[in-house]
């Protein structure tokens, strides 16, 4: 994310066309002419537009800040729910708390002031806490993408590392780049004085570069490490996970067709996951080293034992479809945010002049608002989806009214699909009946 673009709500006024390279929310004027009688009517639009994009922005920044405050509280309360994937998962709520807190205030106030009223040390440090963020925010979701890859599609390889101290480590791996790639951004930053329309001095945050090729290789590293790469890992580890979990869904539809068959032993799958399945499943004819289960025949416990798996396998055939629906809105929702805003600085980076007469004033401020979208979209995608998670909200704040540990307990071993919506981690103690081979 270029951070650029947040300091810029509080550059020119409307008649000044600024060519700095920073983008202006006002509507730009490359000549200033007599617009006195327009003036009542602009002045009206424009307050109009404020009163908009801070109804907005508050309710995004509202919905981001509780949101991730409850995921950190939630997954550090709650002991059962420190699994690998959820330790992800609090890296990103923090990361996104922290896009919420520098980036939307400090965008927001300056736009509506026209003026950067912070100082000169805030401007080097908001910069640097913005990238940092949307760094450790991109990079938490590309490694969620990979563990859940690797737990789904290799579950026995993935047990072997995939771990709490692994995930410890990979998320102190991240916080480390994130801190020293973005280093350049509290260089870049300084606070500059211009005058406005009614002849007061006003200050703004700018990035100013030593060179034009500078910038443009900053903005392409951007576009590379931060949108392009981390999004190509995202659609190949999600379309391979969506391969396996409809290769499932193909396996249940023949499994229902074959019966009779199965009562009579002639057929047999192994599911990838018994409580806290993900979907994996396996077929026995395909791949002979998997583990066999054989229905046993006893008196009158292999009808019972059948309108069980017929249930059960009626749930995880509807959970598979959920999560397919989910992976894909994952992808879309992270284009979505992203690409705009990527796109839009690459083209500043190259042809300053056209990208902020075609850009400024709606269209940027709305580009902006997209990125911060993502920060309370996370949390409702990774975690409000899921039954386990909702379950351990409830039972974490209605234990402050009333003893609830039995309750706790109970619930968080019901739904089996949990893991599912969540990404099924396969740490040690996720899996308890596996396939030896399941691969994608």
């Amino acid at each position: 994310m270029d951070l650029n673009a947040q300091n810029d709500t509080s550059a020119s006024p409307e008649c000044v066309h600024s060519g700095a390279g920073n983008w202006s929310l006002e509507t730009p004027n490359t000549t200033c002419g007599n617009f006195t009688s327009h003036v009542p009517q602009r002045v009206r639009q424009r307050d109009e537009d404020h009163t908009l994009r801070i109804l907005l922005y508050s309710l995004i920044f509202f919905l981001s800040v509780v949101g991730n405050l409850l995921i950190i509280v939630v997954l550090t309360v709650n002991k059962r729910m420190r699994t690998v994937t959820n330790t992800f998962l609090l890296s990103l709520a923090v990361s996104d708390l922290m896009m919420a807190v520098f980036c939307m205030p400090f965008n927001l106030i300056p736009s509506v002031l026209k003026d950067f009223i912070f100082g000169a040390t805030m401007c080097k440090i908001v910069s640097y806490l913005m990238g940092i963020s949307v760094s450790i925010s991109t990079f938490s979701l590309v490694a969620i993408a990979i563990e859940r890859y690797s737990a789904i599609c290799n579950p026995l390889k993935s047990r072997v590392w995939q771990t709490r101290s692994h995930a410890y480590r990979v998320i102190a791996a991240t916080w480390v780049v994130a801190f020293v790639i973005m280093i350049p951004y509290p260089i870049i930053s300084h606070l500059e004085s211009f005058q406005r329309s009614d002849n007061t001095t006003a200050h703004r945050c700018r990035h100013k570069w030593p060179l034009p090729v500078a910038a443009q290789t900053w903005y392409i590293l951007l576009l590379l490490a931060l949108f392009a790469i981390p999004g190509v890992v995202m659609i190949v580890a999600y379309g391979l996970i969506s391969r396996e979990l409809y290769r499932g869904i193909q396996f249940e539809m023949g499994h229902k067709k074959d019966t009779d068959d199965v009562k009579n032993g002639l057929t047999s799958a192994a599911s990838c996951g018994s409580d806290d399945g993900d979907g994996c499943y396996v077929n026995v004819g395909q791949r002979p080293h998997s583990v066999e289960m054989t229905t046993m025949p006893s008196s009158g416990r292999p009808i019972k034992a059948e309108r069980l798996r017929s249930n059960t396998s009626e749930a995880k055939l509807e959970a598979k479809k959920r999560v397919i629906r989910m992976l894909v809105v994952i992808v879309v929702l992270f284009f979505l945010c992203w690409m705009p805003l990527y796109c839009a600085n690459t083209w500043r980076a190259f042809d300053d002049t056209s990208a902020t007469q075609a850009l400024s004033g709606a269209p940027i401020a709305f580009i902006q608002l997209l990125c911060y979208t993502s920060a309370c979209v996370n949390p409702m995608i990774y975690c409000f989806m899921n039954t386990r998670f909702r379950k351990a909200l409830l039972a974490t704040f209605s234990c402050c009214a009333a003893p609830c540990h039995r309750r706790h307990h109970r619930g968080m071993r019901e739904n089996e699909e949990d893991v599912m919506a969540m990404g099924a981690s396969m740490s040690k103690f996720s899996y308890t009946t596996v396939s030896t081979m399941g691969t994608c």
